[in-house]
């Protein structure tokens, strides 16, 4: 027979042994459940702050540490100007905010009107300056630029400067490019061109510069857009804006994400009513985008790829693109 004591040190022994045999059990568990917190990367496209009234370069990494987000896809009017580019005269926001209305076919006073027009004579000039500044650029500029966010400890995944066109040259497509790996980011984003030819000639230049492209497209998105690029070469991808997508009445947009995962690398983020519910833009939750269930499945299928807030809806009044953002952060938090 066991004294007491000896039968309570075997009985610690036991327990011991039986937990290092239950370990990889309990590992593999973990690993798979679904309510494990597997990691979503969630950004911002910097569209989102362009009724901010600093359009700065600076301006706008302030507004993204305010958010508390920590990716983001830049647009080139964000980014050039620290490197020594021209500043846009799209940078003040009261324009912007014309050029959107007139993007929305919205009706324009006889003041806006004049500011389109204005704008589209100072854009010219602008265009022209921003090409010739292209020509001579110092990329260690935009190295200096990742370095900032980085610091902030924002990362950049995506670049968005306008010299993807048709009619753009190779030299400026390449710059667009370098720009962007300098900037830290894994691809470029540009509406799809709907060209075979220049899909083609894009992905040709991105294979020798090593890096992806992602088309974006807005309510001609349907789920065969992409084929013939993405059958042309592995550089070009989808920039799909699942807002749009779902605003085109598109059948099963859930689904349509599960069978094309591995070709998308981001994705928008906005919710749009379908065309035949009015085909708003609204703010999170009001409209027929199911923003919720996608970010679950791309929690819970390990997804790679960024989705990206993009707040396109209008600002409430007394609030700001900064707060408008940390309430699409926070829907997405509370989602998951």
């Amino acid at each position: 027979m066991y004294n007491p004591k000896q039968l309570e040190t075997m009985k610690i022994i036991l327990n011991f042994f039986i937990g290092i045999l239950a370990l990889p059990f309990f590992i593999a568990s973990c690993q798979n459940s679904p309510n494990n917190e597997q990691e979503i990367t969630i950004g911002v496209q910097t569209w989102s702050f362009r009724t901010m009234e600093d359009q700065s370069p600076l301006a706008i990494l302030e507004y993204i540490k305010q958010t508390g987000v920590t990716h983001v896809e830049l647009m080139g009017n964000h980014a050039e100007p620290f490197a020594g580019a021209p500043v846009s005269p799209m940078s003040d926001p009261k324009v912007m905010q014309v050029l959107y209305k007139r993007y929305r076919n919205e009706s324009l006073t006889e003041e806006e009107q004049m500011s389109a027009d204005q704008f589209d004579k100072d854009n010219k000039i602008y265009e022209q300056e921003l090409a010739t500044w292209r020509q001579n650029v110092d990329y260690s500029k935009f190295e200096e630029f990742k370095n900032l966010y980085a610091t902030a400890g924002i990362s950049i995944f995506a670049f968005k400067p306008g010299v993807f066109g048709k009619n753009d040259s190779d030299t400026a497509i390449r710059y667009g490019m370098r720009a962007a790996k300098a900037l830290g980011a894994n691809h470029v984003t540009l509406e799809h061109p709907s060209d075979d030819a220049h899909t083609a000639r894009l992905a040709k230049l991105a294979e020798e510069e090593g890096i992806l492209i992602g088309y974006h497209g807005h309510e001609q998105q349907t789920p065969t857009l992409w084929d013939t690029a993405m059958a042309q070469s592995n550089a070009n991808r989808m920039n799909l804006d699942f807002g749009h997508y779902v605003a085109a009445e598109n059948e099963n947009p859930v689904q349509f994400i599960e069978e094309k995962h591995d070709k998308i690398v981001s994705m928008h983020l906005k919710d749009r009513q379908k065309k035949s519910n009015s085909g708003g833009n609204l703010m999170w939750g009001k409209g027929d985008t199911p923003i919720q269930e996608v970010v679950r499945l791309i929690r819970d299928k390990n997804y790679k790829f960024p989705v990206t807030i993009e707040v396109e809806y209008d600002i409430p009044e007394g609030s700001n693109a900064v707060e408008e953002v940390k309430r699409c952060l926070t829907y997405i938090e509370n989602a998951l």
